[in-house]
């Protein structure tokens, strides 16, 4: 992609009333805009990272053994009014049409999903069923400063199991512990599996927290990796001795980025989602729900990996795999360079302005945050490329084969 020609730059001036450090950098560096509070518009840039985000995850889940779908936005009041959520769920959205019709506008899918698996649901043998989809969300949020922390409109990935008994559920349920672990690492974020409060629905659920100043939540774990509560349920203290030797608990500021619900039987009773036994008795289908914000996952990205200069992406999740830079006249050099990339089947940035200088071209890849910075100019000699990380100090000057294949073995 030539960056001449890409839909959204760079801008020196953020908006004053952006507060948080994932928006003032996620704008400042072409990726969003805002159009209200709480709610962005992801430009090119933006919308590779998010796919990005949301490929990875999609990968987990389909390994998972669960399906996608696709649910609705606009949702049925009389499904919010049957499991009591139209006037309790504070965050809920409500469209009113010109037909006097009112519908939910989509915070979650439970009120969606339980009444489509009752039409597919009849015997044991169905089950277990994981169903999984990819979608934008709404929550009416009574504050929303945090960027893509907290919005009102935001991506989601809601995955939600279905089984005959709460020893299968929760075998699932300790199966999609491992896949978050595995699912966040890959995303490039250390995510702290924390224990938190079931709310309405169990004693328990599992929370996915990393570690951030500027974060909402707060927890009290262990460095060692053996204990993580959420403080608004924690029995313990900060700066007790971690029973297995780790030294004294800690606690810090957290952004969740995903949690795991066993949702047991509240959803099947209010809607009769039942299945005949191996012994032909009725039973309601024992649930699960599993949550993951992806464009919260991108904001809380851009909020832990950075510096004073900009953005550092992890490769898994960057929008491009490399950054090329034309200095002074080495636009031929660098065209040719951009096209070997392009047929080597590296995803390039190539920064072919005319009119901008060297200085800026170098703040405008540091705060984009590719991961390898590629730069041409005269200086360079013939079949050489100066080459960085964007997470090191130091250039190497290097042949193009080297550096693709430094940039296909990421």
């Amino acid at each position: 992609m030539k960056y001449s020609k890409l839909f959204g730059k760079t801008i020196k001036e953020i908006p004053k009333d952006e507060v948080s450090i994932n928006s003032q950098l996620l704008i400042k560096a072409g990726f969003i805009r805002k159009e209200v509070a709480g709610v962005y518009n992801f430009l090119p840039l933006g919308l590779r990272v998010l796919n990005k985000i949301s490929n990875i995850i999609r990968e987990e889940m389909n390994n998972s053994g669960a399906q996608e779908l696709l649910l609705v936005s606009l949702q049925n009041k009389a499904n919010w009014e049957k499991t009591d959520r139209w006037n309790n769920f504070d965050a809920l959205f409500k469209v009113k049409s010109r037909y006097d019709f009112e519908y939910a506008l989509g915070p979650t899918h439970e009120e969606v999903l339980v009444p489509l698996a009752n039409e597919f649901v009849n015997s044991y043998r169905d089950l277990p069923l994981k169903l999984y989809q990819i979608q934008n969300k709404f929550r009416d949020e009574a504050r929303s400063k945090a960027g893509l922390l907290r919005g009102r409109e935001f991506l989601m990935k809601d995955l939600y199991s279905f089984h005959e008994s709460e020893e299968d559920l929760m075998k699932y349920y300790e199966q999609m512990k491992k896949v978050y672990k595995k699912t966040f690492l890959r995303l490039g974020l250390s995510a702290i599996e924390t224990v938190a409060s079931g709310g309405t629905f169990s004693d328990f659920s599992h929370e996915y927290q990393v570690i951030c100043e500027s974060g909402e939540d707060e927890i009290i774990y262990c460095s060692g990796g053996d204990y993580a509560q959420n403080t608004e349920i924690a029995k313990v203290k900060e700066g007790k001795e971690c029973d297995l030797g780790h030294g004294p608990l800690k606690k810090v500021k957290t952004i969740e980025v995903g949690n795991i619900f066993p949702l047991k039987d509240k959803f099947s009773k209010a809607f009769g989602l039942t299945f005949k036994d191996k012994n032909g008795k009725e039973k309601h289908a024992i649930m699960g729900c599993y949550g993951i914000g992806i464009s919260r996952a991108m904001g809380t990205i851009a909020e832990v990996h950075n510096d004073e200069k900009g953005i550092i992406w992890p490769k898994s999740v960057a929008p491009f795999d490399c950054h090329l830079l034309v200095l002074g006249n080495a636009r031929d050099k660098a065209d040719k360079i951009y096209k070997e990339l392009i047929d080597a089947s590296v995803d390039a940035l190539y920064d072919d302005r005319e009119d901008v200088s060297a200085g800026q071209k170098f703040s405008d890849a540091d705060l984009i945050g590719i991961p390898a910075r590629l730069v041409v100019s005269e200086k360079t000699p013939d079949g050489k490329i100066e080459y960085k990380e964007r997470n090191k100090d130091k250039a190497e000057i290097l042949d193009l084969d080297k550096i693709v294949k430094k940039l296909q073995s990421a």
